[in-house]
C-alpha cells in the first residue's frame, strides 16, 4: 500500500496561538496511541530559514500507512476533538495530502 502524508498548516486568530497550542499539541502527539495506521507524527513551528511560511504559525504532519487509514482518521473521535479546537481558533487552515 502507498503511504499518505497529511500536512496541516495553521494561522491562528489574534491572541489565540498560545492557549490553542497548549490544548491541541498534546492531542496531536497522542494520535499515534489511539488512531490505527499512523506511521509518524511531527508537529511544531517552522524552522525554515527561507521565511516562506505565508503567515502560518503552526503545522503538523501525520503519515499514514494507507489512504484507508487516513480516511478513518478523519472521522475518529480523537481527531475530531483536535480538529474542532483548531477550527475554533484558526484564522486560516491549509490541509494538503500527498
Amino acid at each position: 500500500m502507498t503511504q499518505v502524508t497529511h500536512v496541516v498548516l495553521v494561522s491562528w486568530k489574534r491572541g489565540r496561538a498560545e492557549p490553542a497550542e497548549e490544548s491541541i499539541r498534546p492531542g496531536i502527539r497522542a494520535f499515534g496511541d489511539s488512531i490505527p495506521g499512523i506511521v509518524s507524527i511531527a508537529e511544531g513551528h517552522s524552522s525554515s530559514p527561507e521565511g516562506r511560511e505565508d503567515g502560518h504559525d503552526y503545522g503538523f504532519v501525520v503519515t499514514f500507512d494507507s489512504a484507508q487509514a487516513r480516511d478513518a482518521y478523519l472521522t475518529d473521535a480523537h481527531h475530531r476533538v483536535v480538529a474542532d479546537a483548531i477550527g475554533a481558533n484558526a484564522e486560516r487552515i491549509v490541509v494538503f495530502d500527498i
